[in-house]
């Protein structure tokens, strides 16, 4: 009961006065598994796969493909559900430039949290980023990866599907990128209990050595403007 509590009060305080936001096309939130599971060389290939993908041509061309031309970013680090996540500030990228400095931003980040896998409370920050910013994009989206299913059971914390029918209600989607190399039929999971939402997806690294590549082509689906064609 005092779970259930916290969680409702929690998603009580997610109410915000309305004011002008910038528009941009895509709001994207990108959660990075900061867990024990991630060891000190696949953290730091991580961040270079992001880094690397951010200078892709393709993935630039995805950024400015839409009506206005630019997208927000912001990066979480997330682990255990009892400790606060790592977030980053959100950044407008309108081009290679801007694509350029973020990617040099997300190489040099350092890890400050790790501790248990505690997906649900990720999601739950992601939601939390996406209603303070001050960008009103047609698409917001929460961008999680990891190598392994929620493990933190707390008295205070919010599991994935939980989490993911708070980000539902508000429109925004989920997508995964499942880490396959110690839970090897972890997409199934992360297509249960963590992905969902308006043209959700779950992305597949067999080997951490695959993040780099899986990302890109995450990143590309997720920027890239695809104009709704309704029937005549």
């Amino acid at each position: 009961m005092i779970r259930l509590f916290s969680i409702a009060l929690a998603l009580g305080a997610l109410a915000f006065p309305a004011r002008a936001q910038t528009a941009v096309d895509v709001e994207l939130v990108i959660a990075v598994d900061s867990s024990a599971s991630i060891d000190s060389r696949e953290f730091a290939l991580q961040m270079a796969g992001i880094a690397a993908d951010f200078r892709d041509r393709e993935v630039v061309a995805a950024i400015v493909s839409g009506p206005q031309s630019r997208v927000a970013v912001a990066a979480i680090f997330w682990a255990e559900s009892g400790y606060p996540v790592d977030i980053s500030p959100w950044y407008v990228l309108a081009g290679a430039d801007d694509a350029e400095r973020f990617a040099g931003i997300m190489e040099r980040w350092p890890r400050r949290i790790e501790g248990g896998t505690g997906i649900g409370t990720a999601v739950f920050n992601g939601v939390k980023a996406l209603e303070q910013n001050a960008f009103e994009g047609k698409r917001r989206i929460i961008d999680i990866s990891g190598d392994g299913r929620e493990t933190t059971m707390r008295e205070f914390y919010i599991t994935s599907p939980q989490a993911r029918a708070m980000a539902l209600s508000r429109g925004i989607t989920i997508n995964g990128l499942a880490i396959l190399n110690d839970e090897p039929d972890l997409d199934s999971y992360y297509r249960e209990h963590v992905a969902g939402g308006p043209g959700s997806f779950v992305m597949v690294a067999r080997e951490i050595e695959d993040f780099a590549e899986a990302m890109r082509r995450k990143l590309i689906r997720e920027f890239e403007y695809l104009p709704l064609i309704g029937l005549l």
